[in-house]
């Protein structure tokens, strides 16, 4: 399952954006380390299942919505040197390596300082939390680098291993690969001579592929648009969200007060309310639809097909009608990268099934593929194998 983890300082939202996302039960108070232990939750992304495109009628989703698990994971809230270890910092780092993708919830309403302590509305700038966790995260890899640098300058000249080698393997437990390796070191120079300001450059660049992230602009039911307008101009993926709001429509439909769907932009009351639940829900709905919802789904959708690039692709055994061996029209939607074959599939299905792979079928036009043919978003696929 894909993870993601949801950084960010102390109270910009980030646990109650887990909690929004996941309904995990999470302790959410105003001060900072709230986020102690890493939560960890299943959410989902959200997209339109094919089913009606093919005219079946299947059972896993709602109204044509489709929702796709994912797992969330809500790390320890990040302050200024926790590369130093200061606060949670080791193990604020030690959970993000955990993830593939990065939500940073960031307080667009500058209202709490770098520490996560209240302030005034406006009296921070939010793009500086940006810039700081990129520098946090930057410092913990130099960090990791600057200690065998000399050996691994050394070992390269006297074994003649190639340098990417080496320092992948260093970094391995990150999850950083040669390809990053390679990739970083093209944008600095000769790796042997590199100054410390170098190091850190190379940090930075190693960063930027292993670590992608976007930007949930959160608090915008509170955030001047003046700030926010300041998020949107990074060169980030930038998503306004009202974690908040996400929490409290999530909550209300989970109690029966109103029928409410992840994602959408609006929603209906279907139980009598006081004028004080009517007041604050017509204020939310107002909101929701000024910014086209809260933001939250929008924003795990954005990770895992914009930023990680993902697709949906539907394994099934019955290419006529679409269903597993039990007769269970489209049971699975599965992500998978983008590029991902016919084969790579069948062994993302079951190992068994790749090792004994013969051909894929594409259900849609009844033709058979080839094993590396790539597969395409909303492609539905039946693997032929001996197993």
């Amino acid at each position: 399952m894909i993870e993601i983890g949801i950084a960010g300082k102390p109270n910009a939202g980030k646990s109650t954006f887990f909690k929004a996302a996941t309904m995990v039960d999470v302790e959410i108070a105003n001060y900072p380390f709230t986020t102690i232990e890493p939560n960890v939750g299943v959410a989902h992304v959200r997209t339109e299942c094919v089913c009606r495109e093919l005219g079946v009628v299947c059972r896993e989703c709602v109204d044509g919505r489709r929702y796709i698990a994912v797992k969330l994971i809500d790390v320890a809230g990040l302050v200024p040197e926790a590369h130093k270890g200061r606060g949670l910092g080791n193990e604020f780092l030690d959970n993000l390596r955990q993830s593939e993708g990065i939500i940073h919830v960031v307080d667009a309403s500058g209202s709490t300082d770098a520490e996560g302590n209240e302030i005034g509305i406006s009296e921070r700038d939010p793009v500086e939390d940006v810039r700081f966790l990129y520098e946090e995260l930057d410092m913990w890899i130099f960090n990791i680098l600057k200690r065998n640098w000399d050996r691994i300058v050394r070992r390269v000249s006297m074994e003649k291993i190639p340098p990417s080698r080496l320092i992948a393997e260093q970094l391995g437990g990150l999850g950083f690969t040669e390809v990053h390796v390679k990739e970083s070191l093209r944008e600095i120079g000769d790796f042997t001579k590199f100054s410390d300001a170098e190091l850190l450059q190379f940090a930075r660049e190693l960063r930027k592929r292993r670590m992608k992230m976007i930007i949930a602009a959160n608090k915008i039911d509170k955030a001047p648009s003046e700030l926010v307008e300041r998020l949107k101009k990074l060169d980030e993926i930038v998503i306004p969200t009202s974690a908040e709001i996400e929490l409290t429509l999530r909550t209300a439909s989970k109690n029966g007060y109103i029928t409410y769907y992840p994602g959408d932009t609006d929603f209906k009351i279907v139980k009598e309310l006081n004028e004080k639940q009517r007041k604050a829900l017509e204020l939310i709905r107002n909101i929701i639809k000024e910014n086209g919802g809260t933001g939250v789904q929008e924003a795990i959708n954005k990770v895992v097909f914009d930023l990680l690039e993902y697709i949906v692709v539907y394994p099934v055994e019955d290419e006529n009608k679409y269903t597993d061996s039990k007769g269970n029209v489209l049971p699975d939607a599965m992500l998978v990268k983008k590029g991902t074959t016919a084969k790579e599939l069948a062994f993302l299905i079951h190992t068994d099934i790749g090792k004994n792979f013969i051909h894929a079928i594409d259900a849609r036009r009844k033709m058979r593929i080839s094993d590396d043919y790539e597969l395409k978003n909303n492609d539905v696929i039946k693997i032929v194998s001996s197993a």
